[in-house]
């Protein structure tokens, strides 16, 4: 009972504090004056300069790491898993053309190639308005990316340029002059990659789906610029040069697997920056697209080793992370459009789809595609980019809008049966640019520099004989 009393006069106590309390904040802000207008819209600007400045930081960060990400599927992602698939006599070479593009494209990005790409509002190529990288700074570009420095943007698009003819050595492996390597991917550079960018990524390309292009192909990372350009280029190139001497009676087996699952799996790592980067902030678009890639990848990889399990009765390390690469390649166009089931979906496609191109299509045309660029990122590109038509959706990225500002259907399951054709179109694009310019480009540089090695320099490896340095020294 005391007890009891005792919490009832403390209680007491508590409310008549509370209360005088109350009273004492009444008066004082009755007392006080209220801010003037002018005041609190200067607080609230600076409260919004300091957000926008918080979320500019935040993309800046993502942005730049996604940058390094892209870079690192060339070197050493690509060089490893290309180097691993050849013959020990070639590994050095085939890595060298991948780092020395790094190199020239860099120099060719900064003189002309962005500005080829991103700058003016042609439909087909952009102008020399950024030539010298004159306008890119620390000021964002409005037209791509609100919230990055327009330096930023610039370098991180640089590394899609690097890796995209850094594909096509797969092709012309154990067999291409480094000369002629090096010449044609320059001039390559130029003819081919810089106007498909522009068609699909520039301002007033005519495929561009964010910016009003007349045939909107939904690209998010370059399942047209990258993929089907490199993959279709490397068809060409390896029907140009012919096979390989005493290919296919010669077994060309890989000469380290090692080298090559550790490459995929950089690949797999570094694509997170090449696909969940494309969204240029790291908003929930970001994240969605970084799942879509993972999700593919891993289904792919899947599919490909069940198909070869049906096959041959068992599934091979090469087959697994042959098929990992070829979801990453297919869900390239489709990462910003589509949720985790259909990249799944898409993914497992894309895994039986062009295990069928290497083993079946590659053995009955016959030709001699070293290193398969063209049945991973020329057949899962097309693949790919005809299905981002199919199972886009505006709940993930509401890219088209009405007159009023509402979403309208994306994809094909939307009711946007439209879109489909316009896929079509940028693939046929992608295609016919890519085969007509490479065979060109090609013929060009056989008669200035020749392209294909003697028969005497590929037998004794293009390691000694277009470097003179082995990859590997076996003295005991």
């Amino acid at each position: 009972m005391h007890s009891q009393e005792g919490g009832f006069a403390r209680a007491r106590l508590i409310g008549i504090v509370l209360l005088i309390a109350v009273l004492f904040a009444g008066t004082l802000a009755a007392q006080t004056p209220p801010a003037s207008a002018p005041a609190v819209n200067d607080q609230m600007a600076k409260l919004d300069q300091r957000v926008s400045a918080a979320q500019s930081s935040a993309d800046n960060a993502w942005m730049l790491v996604s940058a390094a990400l892209v870079l690192m599927m060339t070197g050493p992602g690509l060089a490893l898993f290309y180097g691993g698939l050849v013959r020990q006599k070639n590994v050095l070479a085939l890595m060298m053309q991948s780092f020395a593009l790094m190199a020239l494209i860099t120099v060719l990005w900064a003189l002309v190639g962005y500005s080829l790409c991103f700058g003016g509002n042609g439909s087909f190529l952009g102008n020399f308005q950024h030539a010298f990288l004159r306008g890119v700074g620390a000021a964002p570009n409005g037209d791509y990316a609100a919230t990055i420095p327009h330096l930023t943007f610039m370098v991180y698009q640089l590394m899609f340029a690097i890796i995209t003819p850094a594909l096509i050595t797969g092709a012309i492996a154990e067999r291409m002059k480094f000369g002629a390597t090096v010449l044609f991917m320059t001039l390559w550079f130029l003819v081919v990659y810089a106007p498909l960018a522009h068609m699909v990524w520039g301002k007033g390309g005519m495929l561009n789906a964010a910016l009003g292009g007349r045939f909107p192909t939904l690209d998010f990372a370059g399942g047209t610029v990258v993929h089907i350009s490199s993959g279709v280029s490397a068809l060409v190139c390896a029907l140009y040069l012919g096979k390989r001497s005493g290919y296919p009676r010669q077994p060309m087996p890989p000469h380290s697997l090692v080298l090559s699952f550790i490459g995929a799996c950089l690949l797999w790592v570094g694509w997170f920056g090449f696909n969940a980067g494309s969204a240029l902030a790291s908003g929930s678009l970001a994240s969605s697209a970084f799942v879509a890639t993972h999700f593919a990848s891993a289904a792919a990889a899947i599919g490909w080793m069940v198909a070869e399990w049906l096959k041959n009765g068992r599934a091979s390390a090469l087959g697994a992370i042959s098929g990992a690469v070829a979801g990453l390649v297919a869900i390239t166009p489709a990462a910003g459009f589509v949720g985790p089931m259909p990249a799944l979906l898409i993914g497992l496609i894309a895994g039986v789809f062009c295990y069928l191109m290497v083993t079946r299509v590659k053995a009955l045309f016959g030709y001699d595609d070293s290193l398969d660029a063209f049945g991973v990122h020329g057949a899962g590109g097309t693949i790919g980019a005809l299905l981002t038509g199919v199972f886009a959706s505006r709940a993930i990225n509401p890219i088209f809008h009405d007159a009023q500002g509402n979403a309208l259907a994306v994809g094909w399951i939307e009711g946007n049966f439209r879109q489909v054709g316009y896929q079509f179109v940028g693939v046929l694009t992608a295609w016919g640019l890519a085969a007509v310019g490479t065979l060109a480009l090609l013929k060009i540089v056989d008669l200035l520099v020749g392209v294909r090695v003697s028969e005497e320099h590929e037998i004794a490896g293009l390691d000694i004989t277009q470097h003179g340095e082995e990859a590997y020294n076996l003295e005991t």
